[in-house]
């Protein structure tokens, strides 16, 4: 009897210590989920997102990422962000990055689903309006410094004073986006072209979302040549995706002249490198590796973080959130020119300021929403009151396009 009940202890501790063991091993891997709207290698914002997981991979040991690509009504249509976060939970997932704002309603609810588990919604302000649960948190980066410098590099090549914008589906980001564009245009066609900016034309085109979706969206390649058959000669992409710098490089190579400035991922000047005029990128690296680390220190703490470039290095991986790479299609004296316009963009920066949204201003209705020498609000109110950047309403005086999609 004795060595029956030996046997069971040595049995059961045996079990306890492979248990252990398992656990132990459990414990030592972090893993954490990112939903893509996008596919990983759309060479636009879901690519610069699945980068930033790569490179929290290669920077703290232990993690491990599980990634769900192209999230959204052409490619999954009956898939939903609650289904896909069940699987990433049970399979370990303890943070999970929702990477869009076609996630920003559907966060909150499978965040209170899983209230060990941290959520982090990218773009959305969930946290800023008080509607989020306590795991769920907002990251943004300061895009509108890199699309100043889009607008700048554009007006200063155009030839025709005919500058495009493509753009998503209509909101408050794409607003404030595409206006910084036009803020950044207008700047340097008056200060370093030496022209009337009055006779600067700057369009927008809305598709309808963050890409293109047969049978629901505009066709994007069609709208970029919808552009240049207008006369436009440079167009800046606000997609997610790179038909603008391709079919820029298309025309191109047909003999026109034209350029384009691709958005979202460091690398996207690659599809057509000498008539790119640079890109603003995001660098989700330095943001998603806090995350991760706070959460793994059990430090995290609910925020809504609007990340702003690294002044100090634009460019630099480790520390920027938003920066603007140079593209080949760009003179000397061309980036010369915008190595002094960001310069002044770090002095205001440092102002505590956003640079160009100063007054006077009005929207396209003719809202004044700064008077001579006044700085817009960098929030301000989903209703308007005040008018902010954050919660830009509609597109600025002098721009031509839609301000909403009714």
């Amino acid at each position: 009897m004795k060595t029956w009940r030996r046997l069971t202890v040595l049995c059961v501790l045996a079990a306890m210590l492979i248990g252990t063991g398992v656990a132990a091993a459990q414990q030592d891997e972090f893993v954490f989920g990112l939903v893509l709207v996008g596919p990983k290698d759309d060479h636009g914002w879901s690519e610069a997102h699945y980068a930033a997981g790569e490179y929290v991979m290669e920077n703290i040991p232990g993690t491990r990422m599980v990634v769900f690509e192209s999230l959204n009504p052409a490619d999954a249509p009956e898939t939903t962000l609650e289904q896909v976060v069940d699987s990433m939970v049970a399979e370990g997932a303890k943070l999970i990055f929702t990477t869009s704002d076609a996630f920003e309603l559907d966060t909150p609810p499978v965040a209170e689903k899983y209230p060990d588990v941290v959520f982090i919604n990218i773009s959305g302000s969930n946290v800023l309006e008080g509607e989020a649960p306590d795991n769920l948190g907002n990251i943004m980066g300061e895009m509108e410094w890199g699309k100043e410098i889009a607008g700048c590099a554009a007006a200063l090549a155009t030839q025709t004073g005919k500058i495009g914008y493509l753009g998503p589906l209509i909101n408050f980001e794409t607003r404030r986006l595409a206006a910084s564009a036009y803020l950044g245009a207008k700047y340097c066609y008056e200060t370093y072209a030496g022209k009337d900016p009055a006779e600067l034309e700057f369009t927008v085109t809305w598709i309808g979302f963050w890409f293109n979706i047969p049978g629901v969206t505009l066709n994007p390649t069609d709208e970029v040549n919808r552009f240049f058959d207008a006369g436009v000669d440079v167009v800046i992409s606000g997609i997610d995706t790179t038909e603008a710098i391709v079919e820029a490089g298309r025309r191109a190579e047909e003999g026109e002249v034209v350029w384009a400035i691709p958005y979202d991922y460091v690398g996207s000047c690659a599809e057509a490198p000498e008539i790119c005029l640079g890109v603003p990128f995001f660098n989700w690296g330095p943001a998603y590796i806090q995350t991760v680390q706070a959460v793994m220190d059990g430090t995290w703490e609910q925020s809504w973080d609007w990340n702003p470039p690294d002044w100090e290095d634009l460019n630099n991986p480790d520390t920027t959130a938003a920066g603007y790479v140079y593209g080949d299609g760009l003179t000397d004296e061309q980036m010369a020119t915008l190595d002094e316009f960001i310069a002044m963009l770090a002095e205001v920066a440092a102002e505590g300021n956003f640079a160009l949204w100063q007054g006077p201003l009005a929207l396209q209705d003719g809202t004044i929403i700064a008077e001579e020498g006044e700085w817009v609000d960098p929030i301000g109110t989903k209703e308007g009151d005040p008018v902010g950047i954050w919660y830009l309403p509609q597109l600025l005086e002098g721009m031509q396009g839609a301000s909403t999609s009714e």
